[in-house]
């Protein structure tokens, strides 16, 4: 089966996608499902394997891991889905074929229902950035009470989990870098927004903390930052990084106590992980409840057509987007 697709035809910048007809692998297995997309979000890991290259060998390959859109053609053994289903999951885009594309190939089990009073571009903006924060402030057990600090809390990834923190009960504060963006994340929930480039979110969270520093941390952000964010942890605190540890180097973390885990959400798709693919799309399918109730909001910053992928990922490099960017895909 054809359809059209953005392809990565090399390592480099927005000059390497290149949007093209591919061969989609259908029909596949038995509970496997054709998806005609109706929307993409777009990732920071989308511009890492542009840059890099795919996790995994695949020709062509497609960037894109969240999608959205109706169900197609399905396998002999699904028994879950029908067609004409909207449909939404995060799958694929780590090599080999993704959402940047008008149709994806998705087993099953990995599909979540959309309401109807969800859109299909929030429900493709809410699947990698949910499952992200949700799955991370379930293995740093966040409590009621807790003080949570959210790094980058007006991005993509920050702004989902400055509410997650809030509807597990937890106090939140955030970094960001304009006064814009804190009025945002206060409407989001953050109890307390530190302007970086003025302030020492350090010496922020301890006073805010009376001393104490926060109970645990989501890092979105890395290397000096994360360094940093040992400084303002409470004894015993929890750490949870997107980005990968830092050495330690004046023995902070170790002298605290800290637990530092990392979150690196594409790992079962990556290692073929099937129990922890299949507890992700559980948690995709909480996340796109917590929207269809209005628990949860998505910002969508801009949308563009497939055919313009180039400028969307040049907006998404300059790391000053508010909320997402998604693709916004035509039926065939």
């Amino acid at each position: 089966m054809l359809a059209k697709a953005v392809t990565v035809t090399g390592k480099g910048g927005t000059e390497v996608l290149r949007l093209q007809d591919i061969r989609l692998p259908w029909p596949r297995g038995e509970r496997d499902v054709l998806v005609e997309l109706r929307a993409a979000a777009l990732n920071p890991a989308d511009i890492f394997f542009r840059r890099n290259g795919g996790y995994i060998p695949g020709s062509p390959m497609v960037l894109g891991h969240d999608g959205a859109g109706v169900v197609s053609a399905v396998g002999p053994g699904c028994t879950e889905v029908k067609l004409g289903d909207r449909v939404c999951f995060c799958d694929g885009g780590i090599g080999g074929l993704g959402t940047y594309a008008e149709a994806a190939v998705v087993d099953e089990g990995l599909l979540v229902p959309i309401p109807d009073g969800v859109a299909f571009r929030q429900a493709a903006a809410v699947g990698l950035v949910a499952i992200t924060a949700l799955e991370s402030f379930d293995r740093a057990r966040v409590s009621v009470g807790e003080t949570v600090l959210v790094h980058a809390g007006a991005g993509g990834t920050g702004h989902v989990a400055v509410q997650i923190a809030r509807l597990m009960g937890a106090r939140v504060a955030t970094t960001v870098g304009s006064r814009d963006k804190a009025r945002f994340v206060g409407e989001l929930g953050a109890e307390c927004a530190v302007l970086y480039h003025e302030t020492d979110f350090v010496a922020t969270c301890l006073d805010w903390t009376g001393g104490q520093g926060v109970e645990v941390a989501y890092d979105n952000v890395g290397g000096e930052t994360l360094r940093r964010t040992y400084h303002a942890m409470r004894p015993y605190g929890r750490i949870v990084t997107l980005m990968g540890v830092e050495p330690d180097l004046e023995g902070t973390a170790y002298n605290a106590n800290l637990s530092i885990l990392n979150e690196m959400m594409l790992l079962p798709m990556w290692r073929g992980l099937k129990s922890h693919a299949a507890h992700q799309a559980h948690l995709l399918g909480e996340a796109v409840r917590m929207l269809d109730e209005g628990q949860l909001k998505v910002h969508i910053a801009a949308d563009f057509p497939l055919v313009q992928v180039a400028r969307a990922h040049a907006l998404l490099e300059t790391g000053q987007v508010t909320g997402k960017i998604v693709l916004e895909i035509q039926a065939g």
